[in-house]
């Protein structure tokens, strides 16, 4: 923009260096007036000064005297011991005129004032260990967004054919993550997902999800069979994991134009949205458990091979949205949401999903959400290879084919 301004015809003289402009002063001006607002004890000063109102309306002296330790107690949940102390001191002052004036007892009145500077006391203490709470929790924010990013990359909006988005939401909200994951990466062998929920939420989860997702980086890129790379999740979370710990998940693949893989390891299914408009569940051709169980039931997933044509879009989700409830203990009907905010856009289907979701639970998940849908564009045109490699176009599924277990 920069370079627009100079070929723009504005011939205005730069401005030296530390020069400010009236217009940012005052923006300035207001943050710093808001800030002070908002550090200052104007709540318990307010009710401080309607205790002596009353006080001095009624002259009934100790009657209301005690009820000026509330403006330093008030004072500890909203300010820092120096507005606390501040109210304090205030409020024995004013505490002090209202008894000499209401001809109080020395003795009680001494009381009273000991009880005041007593509260001021506890409610400073109270602050300052309500402001290193505070500081930890900051930390513990900072520290989760950052294995956040690390774990659960953000999905570019183009990968290999397909448009993609994601909206993820943890319902831990001072961790901000969850134990829900996710990934959309380009391998030799085509793009490969995985979407998956851990048990349990919140931080604990984390290494989980961490284990999960690193595996299924490593595997999609070497193994050519996408039941391989479950095979190989599989056998890492039968050696890391606990005997009541397991993980739900789809992993899909497009190995060639036309084509799409999925595994289902006890997953909620995915919504398979045709170009035409129409929306069906994909769901495995038999029962499978979740990952890290297999050992306990002997079962295992099977492969279902579907036609994927342009336009085509998978809708991956995790069981944080199904379940979702609104008021009355009614499920987000995720299907019906769908088929009404569908889009060419991926990113403008889920951000009106994400809404419709937050507002049917009344603005808060009380279970970790996460939503990735993929959409195939249309065959490009090159000029060295021609039209994009489309295949034979959509074909029937190919038979199912079932992982082969592994001591």
């Amino acid at each position: 923009m920069s370079h627009a301004r100079d070929l723009g015809g504005d011939h205005r003289p730069a401005r030296p260096f530390g020069f400010r402009v009236a217009g940012a002063r005052t923006p300035a001006r207001r943050r710093a007036l808001a800030q002070l607002a908002a550090g200052s004890p104007v709540l318990p000063a307010l009710v401080v000064f309607v205790v002596v109102l009353a006080g001095l309306a009624e002259g009934a002296g100790m009657i209301w005297l005690p009820l000026l330790v509330a403006g330093p107690a008030l004072a500890a949940t909203t300010n820092g011991p120096r507005g606390v102390f501040w109210v304090g001191f205030l409020t024995a002052v004013l505490g002090a005129v209202l008894g000499f004036r209401d001809g109080v007892p020395g003795r009680e009145l001494t009381a009273v004032l000991t009880a005041l500077v007593t509260v001021t006391l506890a409610s400073g203490l109270a602050s300052v260990l309500r402001g290193r709470r505070e500081r930890v929790l900051a930390a513990v924010r900072s520290v989760a967004e950052t294995a956040q990013h690390a774990l659960l990359k953000p999905v570019p909006a183009t990968v290999g054919p397909f448009q993609a988005a994601v909206r993820y939401s943890a319902a831990a909200a001072e961790a901000r993550i969850g134990g829900d994951l996710y990934a959309l990466i380009p391998t030799p062998h085509g793009v490969r997902l995985i979407v998956g929920d851990v048990r349990g939420k919140g931080l604990p989860a984390v290494g989980t999800a961490a284990l999960v997702l690193g595996v299924f980086r490593e595997a999609a890129h070497d193994e050519p069979d996408l039941l391989a790379v479950v095979e190989r999740i599989e056998r890492s979370l039968a050696r890391n994991l606990g005997h009541d710990d397991f993980v739900t998940a789809v992993v899909a693949g497009y190995p060639r134009a036309g084509h799409l893989e999925v595994v289902n390891c006890g997953h909620a299914p995915p919504l398979l949205v045709r170009a035409s408009g129409s929306i069906s569940a994909v769901e495995p051709p038999h029962p499978a458990p979740p990952l890290g169980l297999r050992a306990l039931t002997g079962h295992t997933p099977a492969l279902r091979t579907l036609p994927f044509a342009d336009g085509d879009q998978l809708l991956l989700y995790t069981d944080g949205v199904t379940e979702a409830r609104d008021g009355a203990r009614a499920f987000y009907p995720l299907a019906d949401g769908l088929a009404r905010h569908v889009s060419h856009e991926p990113g403008r289907t889920l951000d009106a999903l994400h809404d419709e979701l937050l507002t049917h639970v009344g603005g808060r998940l009380h279970d970790d959400a996460a939503l990735l849908l993929i959409r195939k564009q249309a065959a490009r045109v090159t000029e060295a290879d021609g039209p994009e490699a489309s295949g034979p176009g959509p074909t029937a599924p190919v038979p199912v084919r079932e992982a082969k277990c592994r001591s």
